[in-house]
């Protein structure tokens, strides 16, 4: 095989190792998603309004929320909106504009962080990860994120 066709080859893909691992991935967190009643992407929106806990942006909005994690709004509203009806998260439009929705954790979104540490530890000791190897694929993944969004 020469060169040209291997770069046609599935194995040889980038994208394909990274869908392929974002699944697998995703897989991996089900049954702890399972025991919190989250969904993957509800769990990213929880793991970013905890992060904001510590270090809120000016406006703890459904616009920032929607940047932290490159989603759009019309993606994040029923995320949100289920995350209400769950009682995890609140959401207020502003007073001086109305089409601004800010965000904040509800006392029981913010009790569900103390259930997500040790489910988190159990999951990456069950997987037998490496935590230096998954620093440095996260590192690598941020350069190539970077690169990509320039």
């Amino acid at each position: 095989m020469d060169d040209a066709q291997a770069l046609l080859q599935l194995d040889n893909q980038l994208c394909f190792k990274l869908y392929a691992a974002s699944r697998a991935v995703t897989r991996a967190y089900k049954p702890m998603l399972d025991e919190l009643g989250l969904t993957y992407p509800q769990y990213l929106v929880m793991l970013v309004l905890w992060e904001w806990q510590g270090a809120p942006p000016a406006q703890p909005t459904v616009k920032a929320l929607g940047e932290r994690l490159r989603l759009d709004s019309g993606t994040l509203t029923p995320l949100l909106k289920r995350l209400e009806q769950l009682d995890l998260v609140q959401r207020r439009r502003s007073s001086v504009d109305e089409r601004e929705v800010h965000l904040c954790l509800s006392a029981a979104g913010q009790q569900l962080r103390e259930r997500v540490l040790p489910l988190k530890g159990r999951l990456l000791c069950d997987l037998g990860v490496d935590l230096g190897e998954l620093d440095g694929l996260r590192q690598n993944l941020d350069v190539l994120l970077g690169r990509l969004s320039a």
